[in-house]
């Protein structure tokens, strides 16, 4: 009886091909919007987490603040004790910036100028940790408060004539209380080749990188440490050594429980983002959703058309033995293979839609075997629904009245 009802169902539905096709027209579009908007909404996300990744998911925000002013909440001592004391730290550095007036025997610019110890070559987020000249300031530098400076290779074409290997050249920093000659001692991978468009490069900012302790003689009223930025050996190790430090520090300054330290890291935010844009998606597909809301409404429609169309066929087979269960399974199978068709249309529609919009947006769309599973799952779900109230009327149509029907 399956086989049959099964023939009768595909019969029925080929017979009035324009008519399903217009019964399914709302799942499709219901199903295919869902698929679309949920594998380019996760391809953005996945998109989103590889680039907070690469911008430092191992990475610790410290910040220290006072109600009292204390302005000795971090010290030189104290960077030394977390790096030799937590192993899982793999750089620490108070990377300050402040705005400066940068001058060679060629050009006088403003600059970005950024401080710390010689971990900053890694923790920087502004400047490129590459050398591509000389070096990078070492302890020696930093313990010794040497008048040496790193700049970008987009510094050194600004001030030396588009040179770039300007590795022992001179340049002048102004401050706001003194003025500073610095030997270059080394050149960073610049990120002006990079930009598109049409910008301006006389108007970017210069970077230049110095160590704090040589800060301390250009202006000796920037040198206060007030917050710390901090990379782990993994991922896996950025809340023990948050914990960690904020533990240490408040210990070294006598200051438990005054919630003077705070750290802070990517994956906090990542997480935050991840959070907004899941229900941002989920809105949105459920928006979308209600087009499958229509399509049902739609199956459910033409569903009991047929059953009025067909009152005299069911009252024929009523009468040469046909039961209640038979004429119901028969209809309720009809409406699911109308929703099951739609479904598989819709989810085709949908790949290939996704993959317009994401190539648009330059992203990789995310297809999940369960978003197919669910998308099968849903549109069966929608026949049997939608299709159960035409069906059961069919069923208990009376075979004498069906037969009288014109």
């Amino acid at each position: 009886m399956f086989k049959e009802n099964l023939k009768m169902a595909v019969g029925s539905i080929l017979g009035n091909k324009m008519r399903s096709f217009l019964t399914m027209l709302g799942i499709i579009i219901g199903i295919s919007a869902v698929i679309a908007i949920l594998s380019v909404g996760n391809g953005a996300a996945n998109q989103l987490t590889s680039t907070f990744s690469e911008l430092g998911a191992t990475t610790i925000s410290l910040s220290a603040s006072s109600e009292d002013g204390n302005e000795d909440l971090i010290t030189d001592e104290d960077i030394q004790v977390i790096k030799e004391s937590i192993p899982e730290v793999r750089y620490v550095s108070p990377d300050e910036t402040a705005s400066s007036q940068i001058a060679s025997e060629f050009a006088d610019r403003r600059a970005i100028l950024s401080y710390g110890t010689p971990d900053m070559q890694y923790t920087n987020q502004m400047m490129e940790s590459e050398v591509v000249h000389g070096r990078y300031f070492n302890q020696t530098d930093y313990e010794d408060g040497k008048n040496v400076a790193v700049i970008t290779e987009d510094t050194a074409r600004a001030l030396f004539n588009n040179r770039t290997d300007v590795v022992g050249e001179s340049i002048q920093l102004s401050g706001t209380q003194n003025q500073l000659n610095l030997q270059v001692i080394g050149v960073l991978d610049g990120t002006f080749d990079q930009l598109q468009g049409s910008f301006d490069l006389s108007e970017m900012p210069l970077y230049v990188a110095i160590p704090l302790t040589t800060m301390g003689e250009l202006n000796p009223d920037a040198t206060s440490i007030d917050g710390l930025t901090i990379q782990t050996e993994s991922t896996e190790a950025i809340e023990p050594v948050s914990n960690q430090v904020v533990r240490l520090l408040e210990l070294r300054h006598n200051s438990v429980g005054e919630d003077n330290y705070t750290a802070y890291n990517f994956l906090q935010a990542l997480d935050q983002v991840n959070n907004v844009l899941n229900l941002f998606i989920n809105f949105i597909a459920a928006v979308a959703g209600i087009a499958l809301l229509v399509g049902g409404i739609g199956v459910m429609n033409i569903m009991l058309v047929s059953v009025t169309e067909r009152t005299r066929e069911i009252g024929t087979r009523k009468a040469l033995g046909a039961t209640t269960n038979t004429i119901l399974v028969q209809f309720l199978m009809e409406s699911i293979i109308l929703s099951l068709i739609g479904g598989l249309i819709g989810l085709t529609l949908g790949i290939l839609l996704s993959n317009v919009v994401a190539g648009a947006l330059n992203i990789v769309p995310e297809f999940t075997l369960s978003a197919v599973l669910l998308v099968i799952a849903f549109s069966t779900a929608v026949g049997v629904f939608f299709g159960i109230y035409p069906a059961r009327k069919a069923a208990q149509l009376d075979p004498i009245e069906a037969l009288r029907y014109e």
